[in-house]
């Protein structure tokens, strides 16, 4: 076959030399194959649903993106500012994929050692986890690329009318939900082809259960990637954001945006690779690892019972993929209907939105019955009841993040009423508000989790509640496309504040710019509660996953066919367990899982100190950036006195280059962390030390991400609140201290708390691909070190 895709090249240059013998590694490493004795089931007709999607949405990505780029610029001023903006967001992601890249070219060669040296990977995880990385980084690349572009268009539309500006606003964020899913799905289905028909690796007669652990571990390669977008970018906008207010707002006392403000621009640079790049490469894995734990729970559910059942194993594996592919039509229609009327008020622009996003979800709920009756499923009715589950999960938490978050209620208001004491009061009324926030969304994830493990059957099978957990998971995720586009919008509508404000526009086209802004902010803090919800579902789901990569590690790579379980049998004695057969209670048992165990224990206490020190890091980061740019503004203004009286024009640039400097700089230590502490626990403390860290690490970032992002949002929207006239306005003493409370409230909302949400992915997927190493030497390192 190699001489006849040899002859066959147009001509035998360097490049085309190239791709050759990558094919021929590419064979190698996949075990080439043609191994199988039989020929394999097809896959579910339906399934072709998850490709034929992922096209739809990358088509309307394109429509949806040259549809704003239609729309007018706006004036010659307006036009300049959001160059300058452009030229600040492309130059910083340029940095930092730089960055990303040569942290990418360390793992992938450790990868590499670890498949071809120690015989302790598979050796197609390392080109899975770069497509991963790379489909992550263009997510955010594209997104914020069409947000650079539409923040001016989004102001110019605002001149005209308030559904004008919603919907060019709108239409940008649904470029980035819509290219999310849509190369995400494309990752995960041509991975999927590629592993099944084309190579089919030789795990036994059945390849299912090798083929969803190796597509795993892109989910690591998303994750990294989502990781050092999300802490950079939000390291950058904060620092941006705090050194702007600080100076501008509260010491010189002029407007946010105002032009005379060295750091405006660099705000709105921030704007757009944190709340843009940053939060698309954060869903884009959260949606990947969704689909992709439950697609493997699946077949591992079915496999312990009949590991030959392949066809059966197919529409379990299919089942989460093609409720995501119909996901992405529905997200769709929903993006159209999305509109408002003129002088609308912040609960009807909210509800315009949730319109769309609720029509999406009650969708899934109705499609996913004949779906599952099509896939004859033998608990469908329960399965659907689990996805429905997800459903309602993800609406609870959105509607408890709008509540505690949205100057429409109490929680916000009461905030800005403590501004009339100053801004002591305004710290402790946010915190007190982000901490009562976690009490509803705790709740509501404890009863989805109750109800989608023991609907499926999780009394009798853990693998199948856990395949229940996972599928919750894929039905709150499965309509990103759109929820993803409200989230995006906030950042869009806020640059375009800015560009009105600081190109001189009608104080009415601010005023509508602001709405659109305010409820950004409360879409923005929903997005949060969304991404952290489903993240809490999908690491539930990636401890299941993780002991089938352990089982998976100790059948091909430790050499081992059965476990021996302790303490069994007659008088304490061992039963030995074949290892493909083992059931998640004889993996507990062999690796003496229980509280009683001091490596679970410290795995929980190392869990539970990483996500309070994570946040510690990168608020301290933020802090210094911050302490960088202020003192940056604060010279500018004391050496050119000219900018305050319009006479001279700032060194934006100059702030601009603080920022990326400072994030580039900032982000390295917390990444590295996330990264390094689960392989270090496995070795330490082997298996049973990282289900303890992996607990630990969910239950904790869990609720310190909600009360986090719930905390900033609250601070932030009592400040717009009180702008709005309310307690004085604009430049009262009560404007003031919510000033200082939004400023707390930034790291708190934009760079730690949803940062967090990746810390838990990334460690479980750390842990997962690391799995085979785990397997094979864990036991070593933990016996030399006397804890085994």
């Amino acid at each position: 076959m190699l001489e006849t895709i040899y002859r066959w090249l147009p001509r035998r240059s360097r490049k085309n030399r190239m791709i050759f013998f990558f094919l021929l590694l590419s064979l190698t490493a996949t075990n080439s194959a043609f191994a199988q004795a039989e020929p394999l089931p097809p896959v579910p007709v339906a399934w072709w649903i998850v490709p034929i999607g992922a096209l739809f949405a990358l088509v309307f990505a394109f429509i949806f993106y040259k549809s704003v780029m239609k729309q007018d610029e706006g004036t010659e001023t307006m036009q300049t500012i959001a160059q300058s903006v452009r030229e600040g967001a492309m130059a910083y992601l340029k940095q930092q994929y730089k960055v990303v890249g040569i942290v990418f070219v360390i793992l992938c060669l450790i990868f590499l050692f670890m498949a071809f040296v120690l015989g302790a990977q598979n050796k197609v995880i390392p080109f899975a986890f770069l497509t991963g990385g790379f489909f992550s980084g263009l997510c955010g690349f594209l997104g914020m690329k069409t947000a650079v572009n539409a923040s001016a268009r989004t102001a110019s539309a605002a001149m005209q009318g308030l559904n004008s500006g919603l919907r060019v606003a709108f239409r940008a964020g649904a470029v980035m939900g819509l290219v999310v899913v849509g190369f995400a799905l494309l990752d995960i289905s041509a991975w999927f082809f590629v592993l099944y028909y084309i190579f089919p690796t030789s795990f036994h007669a059945n390849p299912l259960p090798e083929i969803t652990v190796i597509m795993l571990s892109f989910g690591m390669g998303a994750s990294t990637q989502a990781l050092f977008a999300r802490v950079g970018g939000g390291i950058y906008t904060k620092a941006a954001d705090v050194g702007a207010d600080l100076v501008g707002k509260v010491e010189a006392g002029i407007p946010e945006d105002d032009p005379r403000n060295p750091a405006a621009i660099a705000d709105n640079v921030g704007d757009n690779v944190g709340d843009v790049a940053g939060m698309g490469a954060d869903l884009y894995e959260s949606y990947a690892g969704s689909i992709l734990a439950t697609a493997a729970l699946g077949v591992a559910a079915i496999a312990a019972k009949d590991h030959d059942n392949i066809a059966l194993q197919l529409k379990y594996l299919s089942a989460p993929m093609i409720i995501a592919g119909i996901g992405i039509f529905l997200s769709i229609i929903g993006i159209y209907t999305v509109r408002t009327k003129e002088g609308a008020t912040m609960r009807q622009l909210m509800g315009a939105l949730n319109f769309g996003i609720n029509g999406s979800a009650i969708g899934i709920a109705v499609l996913a019955i004949p779906v599952l009756m099509y896939l004859e499923l033998p608990n469908k009715w329960q399965i659907w009841g689990a996805i429905v589950t997800g459903l309602l999960a993800g609406i609870i938490i959105g509607k408890v993040t709008e509540v505690f978050t949205s100057h429409d209620y109490k929680p916000t208001k009461n905030i800005a009423k403590q501004a009339e004491t100053g801004p002591a009061t305004v710290i402790i009324e946010g915190i007190a508000v982000g901490m009562e926030s976690t009490a509803i969304p705790v709740l509501t994830i404890i009863a989805a989790v109750a109800v989608s493990f023991y609907l499926p059957g999780g009394l009798e099978d853990t693998l199948m509640g856990l395949y229940g957990v996972g599928i919750a998971a894929v039905g709150m995720l499965a309509t990103l496309g759109i929820t993803l586009a409200t989230d995006a919008y906030g950042p869009i509508a806020d640059n375009a504040g800015g560009n009105a404000e600081m190109s001189g526009l009608d104080p009415e086209v601010r005023e509508r710019t602001d709405q659109l802004d305010s409820l950004g902010n409360t879409t923005a803090a929903t997005g949060k509660g969304f991404a952290i919800g489903s993240a809490a579902l999908t690491a539930l789901a990636l401890l299941a996953a993780y002991l089938e990569e352990i089982r998976y590690g100790l059948i091909s790579f430790a050499g081992m066919e059965q476990l021996e379980i302790p303490n069994v049998g007659p008088e304490n004695s061992t039963v030995m367990v074949p290892i493909l057969e083992a059931s998640i209670a004889d993996f507990m048992s062999y690796y003496n899982v229980t509280l009683m165990n001091p490596q679970v224990l410290i795995g929980l206490f190392i869990g539970a100190v990483m996500a309070f020190y994570f946040c510690a890091l990168t608020m301290k980061a933020v802090g210094r950036a911050a302490g960088e740019m202020v003192q940056e503004v604060r010279r500018q203004f004391r050496e050119r006195p000219g900018i305050m009286e319009f006479k001279e024009t700032p060194d934006y640039a100059r702030c601009v280059s603080i920022a990326t400097v400072g994030a580039q700089r900032e982000m390295i230590l917390p990444s590295m962390i996330a990264i390094v502490v689960p392989v270090a626990v496995g070795l330490v403390f082997n298996v049973a030390g990282v289900l303890g860290l992996l607990t630990g690490g969910l239950a904790t970032g869990f609720v310190l991400a909600i009360m986090m992002a719930n905390a900033g949002g609250a601070w932030d929207n009592a400040k717009k609140y009180i702008e709005m006239g309310a307690h004085g306005g604009k430049g009262s003493e009560a404007h003031k201290a919510t000033v200082v409370g939004d400023t707390v409230g930034d790291p708190f909302k934009d760079t730690s708390g949803p940062s967090l949400n990746i810390l838990i992915k990334l460690m479980s997927m750390v842990s997962v691909v690391f799995a085979g190493l785990i397997a094979k030497y864990g036991h070593v390192v933990s016996g030399w070190l006397g804890m085994q």
